[in-house]
């Protein structure tokens, strides 16, 4: 790939010793929020830099500030040693940064080849773009192990594939800097592990990466550097060989943090449900899951392990009456319906089982929505809500929400707040408030803790274990092994819309859950 004259310029008035990115004083408040305070922060040229803190912490504001999305209310930002300014992120380009956002910035309906050229037309005939861009992704993929089809459209490929896209649209425009937005969130671990073979082949090749993540592990693994955010500051900045995931966890949230969930044993009670030859075939005609029988009870923790796309979120929405199936269940010792019209979720959440989404954006949440509205999606219609038939109470609604926030820690604490105005682990402690304060007998919970910070991830944890412990079934479906590990009592491991096996969560480790993850029956 040969540089273009900006980035050969980049290159050649950079010296070695000046860092890619010196952020100094960055300020920046909406409204009485103060997201970001005067920060200061230096990355060197060629690393990797990570940066971590809660949800709400001001890491995302403080590189959208960087990438020319907002526009810090002072301060000064330094590439490659010279003053720069970044109104926008044609600006942000243009001075060799690119950025990879949690949620992707791409056209499904266009190729793989159409999104990387979008924006960066040589000219109005696309031709020509077609051509090079064909050459430089062919090249790219070579270089950094970005292998992708070219024409293939986004709306086919794979989570981890579209974040490939989204990386190759960054190096198609040159960039020197690549900001990642909590790049693994969405990624099952293996997709995890080629991403960071990806990132360690670019900082070979000289890239600077800055990696925002919740993950210590990740940070501990891939970094050489890391700063720690915490309520709009930096709080500190080590030497990732200098510091452990521990001081990170501290620094953080500005308390001792358990990384292990502290639990009794289960003291597993009466069967609550009983499946038997679940079987789901999709409308393309695959077979999804595959006579699937099992049992959980009260006061226990029942894990569901897998690599993602292995039958675990089509067997959360059946049981959520989300999706119609084959077979057979019952709850405590009723027949439970699989199909027709008693197969719905207000019936499930009638028969009370709650229903924690693994997407809270696309099954959670609405998030235009308040959050007092939001915490009354499903029990609209219970009496405290509705205090006659014609309308229902929404002061009572807005108390109740109050309430729960104060409860499950929500920040900030605003009932009136839409969904969309908080971050993201924030988000899940409302779904999990709705669906938790309900009280149910069972509660299905899919990926609880994605997308979701340290102290986050703790409290949730908690919770989980003050419900099993109250008398309710969990049943936990995670990619997080390390979550599964920990939380789960009992754990089977699906692969191919099969049950691999069973084992208890005290007498397994990693490695013989991943050989069955694996398809391995005989771990």
């Amino acid at each position: 790939m040969t540089a273009t004259t900006d980035q050969a310029a980049r290159q050649e008035t950079a010296a070695p010793s000046v860092p890619a990115i010196e952020l100094r004083g960055i300020s920046k408040a909406f409204g009485s929020v103060q997201a970001n305070k005067d920060i200061s922060i230096t990355v060197q040229r060629g690393t990797i830099h990570g940066i971590v803190g809660e949800n709400g912490a001001g890491k995302s504001t403080l590189m959208s500030i960087l990438y020319g999305f907002y526009k810090a209310d002072s301060g000064e930002v330094f590439i490659n040693g010279a003053r720069t300014e970044i109104p926008d992120s044609l600006a942000a380009i243009r001075a060799g940064i690119g950025m990879v956002f949690q949620h992707f910035k791409l056209v499904e309906n266009f190729s793989v080849l159409e999104n990387v050229i979008l924006g960066a037309e040589d000219s109005a005939l696309l031709g020509p773009s077609r051509k090079r861009a064909r050459g430089v992704l062919k090249q790219l993929a070579a270089d950094f192990e970005l292998e992708v089809d070219p024409d293939t459209l986004i709306e086919n490929l794979s989570v981890g594939h579209q974040q490939r896209v989204e990386i190759l649209k960054a190096l198609y425009r040159e960039a020197d800097i690549l900001i990642l937005d909590e790049p693994t969130g969405v990624l099952t671990p293996s997709e995890a592990d080629h991403l960071f073979r990806i990132l360690r082949g670019l900082k070979e090749q000289g890239k600077t990466i800055v990696l925002i993540t919740h993950k210590l592990r990740e940070i501990m693994d891939v970094t050489d550097a890391v700063s720690v955010m915490r309520r709009g500051e930096i709080v500190a900045t080590r030497p990732t060989a200098d510091t452990s995931a521990t001081e990170l966890a501290e620094l953080m949230v500005g308390r001792k943090v358990l990384l292990r969930v502290e639990k009794t044993k289960a003291q597993p009670g009466d069967e609550v449900l009983r499946l038997d030859g679940l079987r789901l075939v999709d409308a393309q005609g695959v077979e999804r899951l595959r006579k699937i029988g099992f049992s959980i009870r009260a006061g226990e923790i029942l894990g569901i392990a897998g690599v993602a796309g292995n039958g675990q979120s089509e067997l959360l929405e059946v049981l959520a009456g989300l999706r119609e199936a084959e077979g057979q269940a019952w709850l405590r010792g009723e027949p439970l319906p699989l199909s027709g019209p008693e197969c719905n979720g207000q019936a499930r959440r009638a028969a009370r089982i709650a229903h924690v989404p693994e997407d809270r954006h696309r099954r959670g949440l609405v998030l235009p929505f308040h959050a007092w509205e939001n915490t009354a999606l499903g029990y609209h219609h219970d009496p405290r809500y509705n205090p006659n038939p014609w309308r229902m109470d929404g002061a009572a609604i807005v108390a109740d929400t109050a309430a729960k926030m104060e409860r499950f820690d929500v920040r900030p604490p605003d009932p009136q707040l839409p969904a969309e105005g908080f971050s993201g682990g924030n988000q899940q402690k409302i779904v999990l408030a709705r669906e938790i304060e309900y009280g149910p007998d069972l509660l299905l919970v899919g990926q609880p803790t994605r997308g979701v910070d340290i102290g986050a991830i703790e409290f949730i944890h908690q919770r989980l274990i003050e419900l099993r412990d109250a008398g309710a079934a969990v049943l936990l479906i995670s990619v997080e092994l390390d979550e599964i590990l920990s939380l789960a009592d009992r754990i089977l491991v699906m692969f191919d819309g099969r049950i691999m096996g069973e084992r208890m969560a005290d007498a397994t480790d990693a490695r013989e859950l991943g050989l069955l993850m694996a398809g391995m029956e005989q771990a």
